[in-house]
């Protein structure tokens, strides 16, 4: 359907109202005069009313095409008037933007992009926190929260993936010089792990066991509750970690980390972009979600 026709003739029907004119019309919208009356009388088929009295030299609306008019028109340009609105509020986005971000994934790898999105538009300003706790954001009065993982509590939110990352489990050189490397999950009793702590309690890892994908409760050596702290405390020597490949990357292209257990770690994780519902979405939020999905999707990110 050619964009004239676009809400079944409706454009066509009040374009040609208003310039008393199929021709008129026709020009306005870029398409044929034959075009244009086609779409009109298809439309009061579809109603089963006159809506034009049509003379060879004049066109005027009938008693049904003056009430339809009055109606159609007031809607028109209320939708019109939304879509201009909301593409200058995208070309020149201004006020605060509020987003928290997980620690290490948000400082290397959202960061950078984040700024990127942010600096055509000087008057959009950015308040950014890092956090590995799961937050409530209408609470925190948070407008984007970027999360890893299964979505959990989250009545009230919209959720959009942005990306799908392998899981690493891995420790530095110089640990696994010292402790040895571990053959399979059961191995970790007599290791050190650095795992992550949250609402009180040690994170599980995941690794593939039988073919089924199991939540494991290896020893919390140390448990601490920041991504960054776990990576350093892992590079340092103190134990074995386990994060998205994003995290890890180039701590694992330095060779500062060494991969391990490989044929059980295939759980691969989703990063989801979460924002309240609302019923109107920001042209901030839209923006800014849209650009990292394209952002993910082009592998932009390596």
């Amino acid at each position: 359907m050619s964009e004239f026709d676009h809400l079944g003739g409706v454009v066509a029907f009040v374009a040609a109202a208003r310039a008393g004119s199929f021709t008129a019309a026709a020009a306005q919208l870029g398409v044929t005069k034959s075009a244009v009356g086609k779409s009109i009388s298809r439309l009061e088929d579809r109603l089963g009313m006159q809506l034009f009295n049509r003379t060879t030299r004049r066109i005027g609306l009938t008693v049904d095409g003056e009430v339809y008019f009055a109606t159609c028109a007031n809607a028109l340009d209320e939708i019109l008037g939304v879509e201009a609105a909301l593409t200058t509020s995208r070309q020149n986005l201004t006020g605060r933007l509020r987003i928290d971000l997980p620690v290490s994934f948000g400082r290397s790898v959202m960061l950078p992009l984040l700024l990127e999105i942010a600096r055509p538009y000087p008057r959009l300003q950015l308040t950014m926190t890092f956090s590995d706790f799961v937050i409530d954001p209408i609470a925190e009065g948070v407008d984007l929260v970027i999360r890893f993982g299964d979505l959990e509590n989250c009545d009230g939110l919209i959720a959009r993936k942005l990306a799908t990352y392998k899981l690493v489990t891995c420790a530095s050189p110089a640990y696994l010089e010292d402790r040895g490397v571990p053959a399979s999950p059961d191995d970790l009793r007599s290791h050190a792990c650095i795992v992550g702590y949250r609402r009180g309690r040690p994170l599980s890892w995941w690794f593939r066991i039988e073919g089924e994908d199991r939540r494991i409760d290896v020893p919390p050596t140390f448990e601490l509750g920041d991504g960054d702290a776990i990576v350093e405390a892992a590079t340092a020597g103190f134990g074995l970690c386990q994060f998205p490949m994003p995290i890890v990357r180039t701590h694992i292209k330095k060779g500062d980390l060494i991969p391990v257990l490989e044929d059980y770690t295939k759980r691969a994780v989703d990063v989801h972009a979460l924002w309240p519902q609302t019923s109107h979405l920001s042209p901030k939020i839209r923006h800014v979600v849209d650009r990292l999905v394209e952002f993910f999707a082009t592998e932009r990110l390596g």
